[in-house]
């Protein structure tokens, strides 16, 4: 019974992300969402209560918080350009697969109520993790990070603007690859704190 009400919700999920990202979240209904989703919207409704929970649930089960505290608690290496690689290939791997949800924040968050202040809990976590692993490094004499919240973000905003470069399929830069791209940075980055 579990299983079942967890592939319900599931469906209705995918099935809310997948239209609002077509159609904006004011182009679609709940009725089309769960008629999508192979469901009736009674069973939406019971679910979620409205598209706005729907919405917000879909962005707390598919953004990548967990993921990353997970890669920061037990994959770590302690050795900085390894570490970055890391950090910088999971984070690509998560963004690209939940692109369809950065597509409706960035579209469509100011129609949402609270829906910003949401979506930033997950790159501020990352922040703070970030912030934490050059710090620690720092004070194992592995770098030099005078200001280790700066240089997270510095970091931080290099990758997101690569992903949004590549979230409009690479065509502002259509010939620099991502993973070019991440080795690069990564390098440079490593050089400046070694």
């Amino acid at each position: 019974m579990r299983q079942n009400k967890q592939g319900t919700a599931e469906k209705l999920l995918r099935a809310a992300i997948d239209l609002i990202a077509e159609k904006g979240y004011n182009g679609v209904t709940t009725h089309e969402i769960a008629e999508a989703a192979d469901l009736s919207e009674k069973t939406l409704f019971r679910h979620y209560g409205s598209k706005q929970n729907l919405l917000e649930s879909a962005l707390e089960r598919f953004q990548y918080a967990e993921e990353m505290r997970t890669l920061f608690t037990e994959q770590l290496a302690w050795e900085l350009e390894i570490d970055l690689l890391a950090i910088c290939r999971k984070y690509h791997e998560i963004m690209n697969r939940d692109r369809k949800l950065i597509q409706i924040a960035l579209k469509d968050e100011i129609h949402i109520p609270g829906f910003k202040e949401r979506r930033l809990q997950h790159p501020r976590q990352l922040l703070t993790m970030l912030t934490q692993y050059l710090a620690t490094m720092q004070e194992k004499g592995k770098i030099a990070c005078p200001n280790p919240s700066m240089q997270a973000f510095t970091f931080m905003m290099a990758q997101y603007g690569a992903f949004m470069n590549d979230l409009e399929a690479g065509q502002n830069y259509p010939e620099i690859a991502l993973e070019s791209f991440i080795q690069e940075n990564v390098k440079i980055f490593a050089r400046s704190l070694a």
